[in-house]
C-alpha cells in the first residue's frame, strides 16, 4: 500500500527532472522516503549501462522527499555516491532514504539503492533546514 505524504506529492508534480526519469513513490514520511524508476535506453552511457547521475538522482530525490516531509523546507548541502554494481537497461531501481541524524538546521540521511533485493549504490546526503514551512493546499 502506497503511503505518499502531502508534500511529497506536491513536490513530485512541480518536479520535472522526477516526472523524466519516471519516479514512482512507494512509500514517503518524515524522515523516510521509497522510490523507483526503470531504466530506459535513453538513459544509458556509452558502455550501455545506466549513466552513474541516474541513480543519483534518484537518490537525491528520494533524499529531498524524506527531508522536506518533515514539513520544513530542507535543500540538499553536501552529497556523496559510491557505485556498487552496473545497472542495467529495463531494471526497475528502488532508492530507500533513512534519516540518521537531524538538529534544527541540518539533517543527515543514507539512501540505499536496490535492483530487487541486490545493492546497487549507496547514497549519503546532508540537508539543510532553511526555517521556512511548506504551505500546500
Amino acid at each position: 500500500m502506497k503511503t505518499i505524504h502531502p508534500i511529497v506529492s506536491h513536490m513530485l508534480e512541480n518536479d520535472a527532472y522526477s516526472k523524466w526519469l519516471g519516479v514512482e513513490v512507494t512509500e514517503s514520511a518524515p524522515g523516510r522516503a521509497e522510490i523507483s524508476c526503470v531504466v530506459r535506453p535513453e538513459m544509458t552511457n556509452g558502455f550501455g549501462v545506466a549513466h552513474g547521475g541516474i541513480a543519483y538522482a534518484l537518490a537525491d530525490s528520494s533524499l529531498a522527499f524524506a527531508a522536506n516531509a518533515h514539513g520544513e523546507k530542507a535543500m540538499s548541502i553536501e552529497c556523496q555516491m559510491s557505485y556498487l554494481k552496473a545497472i542495467y537497461t529495463n531494471s526497475a531501481i528502488r532508492a530507500v532514504a533513512v534519516e540518521k541524524h537531524r538538529s534544527k538546521r541540518l539533517g543527515r540521511y543514507e539512501v540505499h539503492i536496490f535492483v530487487g533485493d541486490v545493492p546497487v549504490g549507496l547514497f549519503h546526503g546532508t540537508v539543510m533546514f532553511l526555517g521556512e514551512m511548506w504551505a500546500i493546499d
